[in-house]
């Protein structure tokens, strides 16, 4: 029988445990990897949609990849700053599990792009010839819309799952946002449906991506030793370092949050706060500043766009 005879209608995110003091400047630099977040992200997706000669499999894959990534920081960033500047601890238990399950959903999206965007590479390499004919824009289009249906299905059951335990005891989490790790553990209630699913729909969605993307770069790195000549191999792997720098950037904070929240009991607080924001944060900072520098279409594109509004600057300033 369940002893609880209330439960909490909010919980308590916190800020940085031990530098409180200081987490007021701290917010400014995570306000400056927002504005780095959405503005690169915005301007890769405006221009794959607005160069014809992006809109291939690669480039719309990466567009896909910047909305996710434009998304989930929106959907935690202003509630974070607002934790650090105006200590707005307070979440109500509905929007918690509104955005724990965004969190969740999104996450198990942009894994499923990124496997998209392995097997891309995949057909590029080891079967050019039949590339164009298989990843064609509507296929694109089609893996796009599986990939936010896989994620909303798999991870829609979390806040049901959630939802049905009693909160009675301390409602302050871990994080300075909401994931269903954090809750679960906060119940005193029988939590094993939310830990065998909770592990279920990991292994099924990241952990088999993780697998299938290692699969796919197995062969491809297979083909690419067979190729002849040097310079052909090093093209090859070229067009492939990306790809592979961008799953680092969201598999290694990902495995690294999940050791945490397995083995982190004893661990001070602040590693579970530091390593909840790295895996936030960092993949939507970095995948457009990667992509950008190291993409030549991309790249020349947002100079001319600099160009184009440098220009109109000083012409501004001649005629005034």
């Amino acid at each position: 029988m369940n002893p609880c005879n209330f439960t909490h209608t909010t919980f308590i995110l916190i800020g940085l445990p031990g530098l409180e003091d200081i987490q007021f400047w701290i917010a400014f630099p995570l306000l400056s990897m927002y504005v780095v977040a959405v503005l690169g992200n915005c301007t890769v997706v405006f221009i794959v949609r607005t160069e014809h000669s992006l809109h291939a499999p690669m480039y719309i894959f990466l567009c896909m990849l910047a909305a996710i990534d434009l998304a989930l920081s929106t959907f935690t960033m202003p509630k974070i700053l607002a934790l650090f500047w105006f200590n707005s601890q307070e979440i109500t238990f509905d929007m918690c599990l509104t955005q724990m399950f965004f969190i969740h959903a999104l996450s198990a999206t942009e894994s499923t792009v990124l496997l998209a965007m392995a097997f891309d590479r995949y057909m590029a390499i080891c079967h050019p010839l039949r590339h164009a004919a298989v990843l064609t824009n509507t296929v694109t289009a089609r893996i796009g819309i599986v990939a936010v249906v896989r994620g909303s299905i798999f991870f829609f059951p979390f806040p049901l799952l959630i939802k049905r335990l009693p909160f009675c005891g301390s409602n302050i989490l871990t994080h300075s946002y909401c994931v269903q790790q954090d809750m679960m553990k906060l119940s005193h209630a029988d939590i094993t449906a939310n830990v065998v699913y909770g592990l279920t729909a990991i292994l099924m969605v990241m952990g088999v991506d993780a697998l299938l993307i290692s699969v796919s770069y197995f062969l491809i790195i297979r083909t690419v030793l067979q190729l002849p000549s040097r310079t052909e191999r090093a093209r090859a792997f070229g067009t492939c370092i990306l790809h592979i720098i961008v799953v680092l950037t969201f598999y290694v904070p990902l495995v690294g949050l999940s050791v945490v929240h397995r083995f982190g009991n004893r661990l001070n607080p602040i590693v579970h706060v530091l390593m909840g924001n790295i895996y936030l944060m960092v993949p939507p900072v970095l995948n457009p500043i990667i992509y950008a520098a190291k993409t030549k279409q991309i790249r020349s594109r947002v100079l001319a766009m600099f160009k184009i509004t440098c220009d109109k600057e000083l012409q501004a300033d001649s005629r005034s």
